[in-house]
C-alpha cells in the first residue's frame, strides 16, 4: 500500500543546507500497523507530509495504493487519511459540525460511512453539540480520528496521535487502530511511546533523517548483541560521565532512575567495576542485568552517529 525509494529531502537556507531526510526506502503492507520511531527533528513529520502529498521530495518517489505521490495525487488524497501531529480542526465548529465538514470535502455523508466509524461515533456522540475546542485531550484525538476515517481510506497516517493523552485514552485508540488493520486499512503511525511500538507489526527506527532499520519489534529486540547493565547511584549525573570515560564501555544513557550501560565484551568485569565505583566515592553503588527493549537496541544504533552523547 505504501512504497518508498529513496526519499530524500532537503531544505535550503542562506548559510546551509539542511537535510532532513536521507534515501528513505520503505514499504507498508495492506491491513498492517506500521511504527516509525524516532526522536523530535528525525525526519517522521516530513516523511508523513510526503507520502500525503503535502509536501514534494527533493529526490526519490513514492507510491501510495499504487498511485504516486506527485503525478496522481489526488488520486492519493481520495485514499488517505491524516491526522498530523496537531490537533487541526476547527476549534469553533462542534463535533458534528466538523464530523459534517468533513464528510462533504469528500463527498459522502456521515450515515454512508457510519459503520467505519460507528465504534468512535458513538463515544463522541453525548459531546456532538460542544465545539472542539472545548473537548478534551481524548476527545480531541477521537474527533481527529473520526474525520480522518469519514470517507473510507485505505491508508491511515497518523503523526504522534496520542502525544499528550491519557493512558486510558491510548489504549482504546490503539484498540480500534487494531481493529481497523484488521479491516484491510494500513495504518502508518508514528509515536514517541516505546510501549506503542511494541503494537505495530513492523517498526522503522529513523534517526537524523536516515532511516537505520525495519523489522518486527522482538526482532530488533534480538538484535540487540550486547550485555547490558542498569546502573545506579547517589550522584547520577557525576556517574554518567565517569562510565562513558571507562574503557570497555560501548554506551551508557539515562533511562528513567537509572544508567542503562552496554559493554564492548560481553565478559564486561561488572562486579570489579562497581567495587572501583564505590572507592572512588560513590554512594549506594547498584547494578542489574536487564533485557533489552526497543529504545536500548535504538540507543546501540544512534550510540556511534551521536558519539555516545545521546541526542
Amino acid at each position: 500500500m505504501i512504497v518508498a525509494e529513496d526519499i530524500n529531502m532537503k531544505y535550503r537556507q542562506v548559510l546551509k543546507e539542511i537535510v532532513a531526510l536521507k534515501n528513505i526506502s520503505l514499504e507498508v503492507k495492506e491491513g498492517e500497523i506500521f511504527g516509525l520511531i524516532g526522536p523530535d527533528g528525525a525526519g517522521k513529520s516530513t516523511l508523513f507530509r510526503i507520502l500525503t502529498t503535502l509536501l514534494l521530495p527533493t529526490g526519490g518517489k513514492a507510491t501510495v495504493g499504487g498511485y504516486d505521490v506527485i503525478n496522481q495525487y489526488r488520486e492519493v488524497r481520495n485514499i488517505v487519511g491524516y491526522m498530523p501531529g496537531k490537533f487541526s480542526l476547527y476549534q469553533d465548529l462542534s463535533v458534528e459540525e466538523n464530523l459534517r465538514f468533513f464528510a462533504s470535502v469528500f463527498d459522502t455523508t456521515i450515515q454512508a460511512n457510519y459503520d467505519q466509524v460507528k465504534d468512535i461515533y458513538e463515544q463522541l456522540a453525548p459531546f456532538k453539540n460542544r465545539k472542539a475546542g472545548a473537548l478534551s485531550g481524548g476527545m480531541k484525538q477521537k474527533l481527529g480520528l473520526c474525520c480522518a476515517l469519514i470517507h473510507k481510506p485505505r491508508v491511515l497516517f497518523l503523526d504522534e496521535p496520542t502525544t499528550g493523552v491519557d493512558p486510558i485514552s491510548r489504549k482504546e485508540f490503539w484498540d480500534v487502530l487494531k481493529r481497523l488493520s484488521k479491516d484491510g486499512i494500513s495504518v502508518f503511525v508514528s509515536t514517541p511511546y516505546m510501549d506503542e511500538a511494541r503494537l505495530c507489526d513492523r517498526i522503522g527506527l529513523i534517526f537524523h533523517g536516515g532511516l537505520l532499520d525495519v523489522d518486527t519489534p522482538n526482532r530488533l529486540i534480538g538484535k540487540h548483541d550486547k550485555k547490558l547493565v542498569a546502573f545506579r547511584a547517589r550522584d547520577m549525573y557525576r556517574l554518567l560521565k565517569d562510565i562513558r570515560k571507562t574503557p570497555g564501555v560501548y554506551s551508557c544513557f539515562t533511562f528513567g532512575d537509572s544508567l542503562h550501560t552496554t559493554f564492548e565484551e560481553n565478559d564486561f568485569p561488572v562486579e570489579e567495576f562497581t567495587l572501583s565505583l564505590k572507592e572512588a566515592g560513590y554512594a549506594d553503588v547498584e547494578w542489574r542485568d536487564i533485557k533489552t527493549g526497543i529504545e536500548d537496541y535504538f540507543m546501540m544504533l544512534t550510540n556511534d552517529i551521536s558519539d555516545g552523547t545521546g541526542y
